[in-house]
């Protein structure tokens, strides 16, 4: 019996018992700990979470002169849309509307240079009138879908037509066909801006030769 009790006595001094101000003390800065790292964890998880659903945006051209920026563009390349897999001959024209909203005619062959014709006529508006470089597109009332001049050649003969999403894209010129590393130059640009570049399609042009 004594034996036991010099054992807890023992015990008792290598482990003191914590004074009630220690004790508080310990528990105060428990508590500080988790009220800091809440915040942060919070903060790391929803910054985390916006990085992954919320892509990065996508550059656009600083200034577009619309009434240059009117007329025939040929579809050199794109990442398709469902309306367009296999479109060949494909040429989208703009026209400025009197109330600045511009006239759009797309058209193309339907699977091959002698398809059907099919023509579509949507509206395009112009989002951002400092830049001229923001559109919404609407086939169909009342949705209208993204369209972000993001490259545009000085002298207006090549532009990409790109989406926040990386989903479409559309590369486009004056001519049928543009120079192989003009185009490639082209493809680096979006790969650089988050382009899954391997989606990219070439659009068959061919035309007679004007007499």
């Amino acid at each position: 019996m004594r034996s036991y009790q010099a054992q807890s006595e023992k015990r008792k001094s290598e482990f003191p018992r914590k004074e009630p101000r220690e004790k508080e003390r310990t528990q105060k800065q428990r508590w500080a700990f988790f009220l800091f790292m809440k915040p942060a964890f919070l903060i790391s998880t929803l910054t985390l979470l916006v990085s992954c659903v919320a892509p990065q945006p996508m550059p656009v051209v600083s200034k577009v002169d619309l009434p240059r920026f009117m007329g025939a563009w040929y579809v050199i390349a794109n990442i398709p849309t469902p309306l367009e897999t296999g479109a060949h001959n494909a040429v989208e024209s703009y026209a400025l509307n009197g109330d600045g909203s511009i006239q759009t005619i797309f058209t193309f062959r339907d699977g091959a240079f002698n398809g059907k014709e099919k023509r579509y006529n949507p509206t395009g508006f112009v989002v951002n009138k400092d830049t001229n470089s923001e559109w919404s597109m609407q086939f169909l009332w009342p949705f209208k879908s993204e369209f972000l001049i993001s490259y545009l050649t000085e002298d207006y003969g090549q532009t990409v037509i790109a989406r926040t999403k990386r989903d479409y894209v559309w590369i486009m010129a004056r001519a049928p066909t543009i120079p192989e590393p003009e185009f490639q130059k082209i493809v680096a640009f979006l790969e650089t801006n988050g382009y899954d570049t391997k989606k990219i399609e070439r659009v068959p042009q061919k035309w007679d030769a004007p007499k």
